[in-house]
């Protein structure tokens, strides 16, 4: 499987203005620039879509898990923070609110951090990564 997106720049980095187009047309020429990216600009950064794909990915690998330990969450809910400091993408923390019957805390904890470090995110992030719950 390969998935491809587009980026396109016009300007200086500061000055300057982009936009993203996914294959999927989910983003499709959606406005990033300076502002949204430093400040608090409209639009989205390549930071957010980091975090965006690392919580979606972290949540489904779990699902996975579970599924495979015989369980069926009933919910999931997954946040990320990416920090980025000096240039590079230094820690991502993830903060999960889980509801799944019949799990042990042992078990789940198990099974959380075998997503944490095997999602296809997690592995490609060169960051720390972090993981806190409450499962109920």
């Amino acid at each position: 499987m390969k998935r491809h997106s587009t980026a396109v720049w016009q300007g200086s980095g500061k000055e300057g203005k982009g936009h993203l187009t996914t294959q999927s047309k989910t983003l499709n020429e959606t406005q990033y620039s300076f502002k949204s990216r430093f400040e608090e600009g409209t639009g989205t950064n390549p930071e957010e879509l980091i975090a965006a794909a690392h919580a979606g990915c972290f949540t489904m690998k779990l699902s996975f898990n579970l599924g495979e330990a015989g369980f069926t969450p009933q919910n999931l809910e997954t946040n990320c923070k990416i920090a980025l400091e000096d240039g590079a993408i230094t820690t991502s923390h993830l903060t999960l609110k889980a509801k799944v019957k019949g799990i042990t805390e042992e078990k789940f904890a198990e099974l959380v951090k075998d997503a944490e470090q095997n999602c296809p995110i997690s592995k490609v992030l060169n960051a720390k990564i972090s993981v806190e719950y409450t499962l109920n």
